[in-house]
């Protein structure tokens, strides 16, 4: 597993924590950093701060696109891996949106559920189409 796909199921876990525990996003991200045994490294932190301070855009994004699916109604894992595969084609330049779909396609088949995979390879690939027309 590379570096940076570790980073991103880090990044999943302090989200989903945070908001399993009705912290603000990415409230867990400090008590994780202080705790040896949880490493978190700079793409992961970037990662969760990025979702953290464009969340409202990138939630609006990710609603416009769900076809029949809010926010709230899809599982945990889902939404906030949608929010860093979002987070990655928008703002971070040095991944190409392919790699960010596909990590975020990855983890979701690890970890979701057997339709998740599908459904962010959708969603994520039609904010990819519409990336030159979106104002983030």
């Amino acid at each position: 597993m590379s570096a940076r796909t570790k980073s991103r199921k880090r990044a999943l876990d302090i989200l989903f924590e945070s908001e399993a525990q009705s912290l603000p996003p990415g409230g867990t991200l400090a008590e994780r950093r202080a705790d040896t045994e949880y490493p978190v490294n700079d793409y992961a932190v970037l990662l969760i701060e990025g979702v953290v301070s464009h969340r409202d855009r990138l939630d609006e994004i990710i609603t416009e696109n769900a076809k029949d699916w809010t926010l709230d109604r899809m599982p945990a894992v889902d939404r906030n891996l949608l929010r860093i595969g979002a987070y990655e084609i928008l703002y971070v330049d040095d991944v190409p949106d392919a790699v960010a779909v596909s990590e975020a396609v990855s983890l979701a088949s690890d970890l979701s559920t057997d339709e998740s995979p599908s459904f962010i390879n959708g969603l994520l690939s039609k904010i990819v189409e519409l990336k030159p027309t979106l104002a983030v």
